[in-house]
């Protein structure tokens, strides 16, 4: 075996967060863990720790019903180390500890932040943490402002639980004292837990490049292409998905139309629509939904979140890259071109890649769901591609498949999450036998036609 294949960047973040989901697993089975006091099993364990690390939010029991203080903070452990990724972590510490970082390191660390190179890396390392860290405080304390006067001191755990679960877009909760698989369904009249949570959503999805970028632009007084692609496309997407939202389920009695208001149904549109980007969170009875709604929530759960980020999905700047080549492909022009800049054909390639893999992991899992609960469980098809592409985009949005779901399922829902967290191309490369451009070859040309 080659002597380089544990050193590859794409392979030890794969490795990194095995470690991570596989002690999890350990600390979830732990009868200390469980409420009933008794060993949680393999699967279920697995299938909670896999979700937590890999910031998906899919969950087998309601976290406050299921699991004790304990098991809730190895949960919130998990969320913290996966939405930050275990390299950024360690990275971070030897930079607090004055180890000086060495060009692997420094490469492993680009790698997990999916930095653009051009970057002082350990100054973006400690942006990111510090970030995290003021943001995820700030959420908590206005947080705070609700849980506090109604759950007392009990209140703090649940604001910071929430706050880290958003930020890293988790879409774990501890509301379950408010009914079993609630979410945020009793919070849609109140604003300030309802647009923190939406506001912590945002800051995580747009990825720790962007924040860096926007936090330099009073030195620097520009923005990146990286940073302004990601800016409008957040935008247009919240927007179309808030309209969308709002007027599919208006007047749909079991979602948004039963609620109080034209504020509510507005809050709630917004809600899940944001949410939609990665984060989990759900103000209404998704299962209700009508299946037009459902369809379009998976398209947008598909899209994610940016690069860099919690988030997951195949991320929106991949989504800019396909759609900006098909147009410049239809105007005659031989290169993508966004905002003015020609975009490297490496990136397109990439673009191309993720899309694909993306769409047979999602097919496959679909299909699994089908073929196992269509009969028994009566799933229907629109629920299970909106639960594998909720598993694969690490939303965490579910129509209630996970908590029936039998064991294969689980573990197509598993390997689904994993690979949507590390990534599609990264979870390939880091499967290859041989690193990449290893290989020189002279490849004769050949000529194929198109369309």
């Amino acid at each position: 075996m080659h002597k380089h294949l544990f050193s590859l960047p794409a392979r030890m973040i794969s490795v990194s967060f095995f470690v991570v989901i596989l002690t999890g697993t350990l600390l979830l089975m732990l009868p200390i863990s469980n409420k009933d006091g008794v060993v949680t099993s393999f699967v279920d364990a697995l299938y909670t720790a896999t979700s937590a690390t890999c910031v998906t939010g899919l969950i087998v029991y309601d976290t406050y019903a299921h699991w004790t203080i304990f098991g809730q903070c190895v949960i919130l452990a998990l969320i913290q180390i996966g939405g930050l990724g275990l390299v950024t972590l360690t990275s971070f510490f030897n930079i607090v500890i004055g180890k000086k970082m060495g060009l692997r390191s420094m490469h492993l660390a680009q790698e997990s932040v999916s930095s653009l190179g051009q970057t002082d890396i350990a100054k973006l390392i400690k942006t990111v943490i510090m970030t995290a860290l003021i943001v995820e405080l700030a959420g908590a304390a206005l947080l705070a402002t609700s849980f506090i006067p109604k759950y007392g001191a009990e209140g703090i755990f649940i604001s910071i639980f929430l706050s880290v679960s958003a930020f890293c877009n988790a879409g774990f909760d501890i509301l379950g004292r408010e009914g079993e698989f609630c979410s945020l369904m009793n919070y849609n009249g109140n604003p300030v837990v309802m647009y923190t949570i939406m506001l912590l959503i945002i800051i995580g999805g747009i990825g720790f490049i962007v924040i860096h970028d926007v936090l330099e632009y009073r030195k620097t007084k520009k923005l990146t292409l990286h940073t302004r692609v990601v800016l409008i496309v957040t935008g247009i997407l919240i927007v179309a998905g808030t309209l969308v939202f709002a007027l599919s389920e208006w007047n749909n009695p079991s979602t948004i139309g039963s609620l109080p208001g034209i504020g509510q149904k507005f809050t709630a549109s917004l809600f899940q629509s944001v949410s939609c980007r990665t984060a989990g969170f759900n103000s209404i009875d998704l299962a209700a939904m009508h299946d037009d709604t459902k369809v379009f929530s998976s398209i947008l759960m598909f899209f994610g979140a940016a690069p860099g980020s919690t988030g997951g999905g195949i991320k929106i700047t991949t989504l800019a890259v396909i759609f900006m080549t098909v147009v410049c492909v239809a105007k005659g022009y031989e290169d993508t071109i966004i905002m003015h800049r020609k975009v490297d054909k490496n990136a397109v390639y990439k673009s191309l890649a993720v899309l694909v893999l993306a769409m047979l992991v999602v097919t496959a899992t679909t299909a699994g769901i089908i073929i196992t609960m269509s009969q028994e469980y009566n799933v229907s098809g629109v629920d299970a591609f909106f639960e594998a592409v909720s598993g694969f985009a690490t939303v965490g949005l579910s129509v209630g498949i996970s908590q029936t779901a039998p064991v294969i399922c689980r573990f197509l829902l598993i390997f689904s999450m994993f690979v949507g967290r590390v990534g599609p191309v990264a979870f390939v490369l880091s499967m290859a036998m041989r690193p990449p451009g290893s290989r020189k070859e002279i490849i004769p040309e050949g000529k194929i036609m198109i369309g």
